[in-house]
């Protein structure tokens, strides 16, 4: 197999978040892997303000994964069990880089500027009916409390 190269520029990451404004659910994913079942997955993840991601944890199989926020910021929530908050950690402009975080911790992150863009690596392969975990006590992404649950993740107290 020959070696591919791929650039991360800001056009790529204009085309990306041009594509995330398109998109219903207000974020693109932009892979380098070639395969879902490559390993490890590499990609980025351009994110609008007011996207949703169901808090959720990668147990089956254990999956670690890093985030590494490129351009604005977001809030990374970690959850106990329960679902009470944990940390809430500020990652961006003016913050923390990124995070690292081990296999079977719930977390979620919320963009706190008008666009975020992470770049992650978590260990392969991906299969859509065992990737995640989501929390039983948070609404999924098509749910109509998901805006209200994502509000009162930013107001909680730090």
């Amino acid at each position: 197999m020959a070696a591919t190269v791929q650039l991360i520029t800001p056009e790529l990451l204009q085309r990306v978040l041009d594509q995330a404004r398109q998109s219903a659910r207000r974020r693109m994913n932009y892979n380098f892997h070639p395969t879902l079942s490559d390993n490890p997955h590499r990609f980025l993840n351009v994110m609008l303000r007011g996207t949703y991601i169901a808090p959720h944890r990668h147990l089956d199989p254990p999956k670690s994964e890093s985030f590494l926020v490129l351009e604005g910021r977001v809030a990374f929530f970690i959850f106990h069990d329960d679902g009470t908050i944990a940390g809430r950690h500020l990652l961006g402009a003016g913050a923390g880089l990124g995070i690292d975080i081990s296999p079977g911790v719930w977390h979620t992150l919320a963009v706190l500027t008008d666009h975020a863009i992470c770049y992650e690596v978590k260990p392969g392969p991906y299969f859509p009916a065992s990737d995640k975990s989501f929390a039983p006590w948070a609404p999924r992404e098509s749910d109509p409390q998901a805006a209200a649950y994502l509000q009162s993740l930013l107001d909680a107290p730090m």
